[in-house]
């Protein structure tokens, strides 16, 4: 490769104007739209008191009282809790070789 047409290379991408940085942003803490409680915590204790993640993420008395982490009536956490014509149907072995071989059969 001739080092001029490297030194010829321009980009792709074209930015349109300058970069404007606002100094006007509110970034002060505020209750989502959305949030159920309405209100922010007032600690990171008091957060973690209520929080779940994958179950509860405090000590096992507040397990006690934030209840079961069971699917409500008419929710599934596995495909295979389903009615079986929900299900995944299994594959036969012919399939499988298709799938194996990269579908070049």
């Amino acid at each position: 490769m001739q080092p001029s047409a490297v030194l010829r290379r321009t980009p792709l991408i074209k930015f349109v104007g300058k970069r404007v940085f606002t100094e006007a942003v509110d970034h002060s803490p505020r209750v989502h739209s959305q949030d159920p409680h309405g209100a922010l915590p007032t600690s990171f204790q008091q957060y973690r008191l209520n929080a779940q993640q994958h179950g509860p993420l405090a000590s096992s008395s507040a397990h006690r009282l934030s209840g079961s982490i069971a699917p409500a009536p008419g929710e599934f956490f596995s495909r295979n809790d389903l009615p079986a014509r929900y299900r995944y149907t299994p594959l036969d072995e012919d399939e499988m070789d298709i799938i194996n071989a990269g579908g070049a059969i």
